[in-house]
This record gives C-alpha cells, sequence and structure tokens, in this order.
C-alpha cells in the first residue's frame, strides 16, 4: 500500500505561485508514474501533469503548460507541483496519484490517491 499526502495549498493572488507536495509512504514510489489532478466545485477531476518513474519524461494538461512544472525526489519520495502565473480558473483541490503506467490522463489508471490540498486564486 501506499499513503499520499499533499500539502503546499493555499490562498494565493492571480499572478502569484505555490509550490504543492505530495508526500508518499508505505513503499517507494520510485517505480511508480506520479500524477496531479484538480477538481473544482461542480466539476469532474481533471488530470494537471504527470511524471515518468525516473523523472525524465512529463506530460500537461495544455492550460497549464509553460505554467506549472512536476517534479520528483525519489530519495525524498516526494512529488511537486511548482505553479506559476495562476489564474482564477486554477482554483481547485488538487490531488496527487500514483500510477504503475505512464502516460494515463484518467483517474481510472491510478491506483493510489492522497485526500488533496486546496488552492484558492484570488483576483
Amino acid at each position: 500500500q501506499v499513503q499520499l499526502v499533499e500539502s503546499g495549498g493555499g490562498l494565493v493572488q492571480a499572478g502569484g505561485s505555490l509550490r504543492l507536495s505530495c508526500a508518499a509512504s508505505g513503499r517507494t514510489v520510485s517505480n511508480y508514474a506520479m500524477g496531479w489532478f484538480r477538481q473544482a466545485p461542480g466539476k469532474e477531476r481533471e488530470f494537471v501533469a504527470t511524471i515518468k518513474w525516473g523523472g525524465d519524461r512529463t506530460f500537461y494538461l495544455d492550460s497549464v503548460k509553460g505554467r506549472f512544472t512536476i517534479s520528483r525526489d525519489d530519495a525524498k519520495n516526494t512529488v511537486y507541483l511548482q505553479m506559476n502565473s495562476l489564474k482564477l480558473e486554477d482554483t481547485a483541490v488538487y490531488y496527487c496519484a500514483a500510477s504503475l503506467q505512464y502516460i494515463r490522463t484518467r483517474t481510472s489508471d491510478y491506483e493510489y490517491w492522497g485526500q488533496g490540498t486546496q488552492v484558492t486564486v484570488s483576483s
């Protein structure tokens, strides 16, 4: 079993930055692709970014390309999402997830999930 715990969310003004972290425990996630998803009120959970085991490949939702960066530190069993130039529409609960497959953008392809961290972007 893998337990995932997100942190780093909060309230930020439009144009600002936040760095989310996802700490894994229970077993190493170095052989998992890791992903970030988000869910805004009244909307379905959507894919944001994923990083392959080894960290040499990444894939992003088009609307966050150039603004968000996913990275991983397998020595710390942690994945990050650096979010810059935040927009109002980025407001959502952000979830970290682990998958044995890459590139996967569907929630059903991820085996483990965290509880989420709230990101609120204000004008």
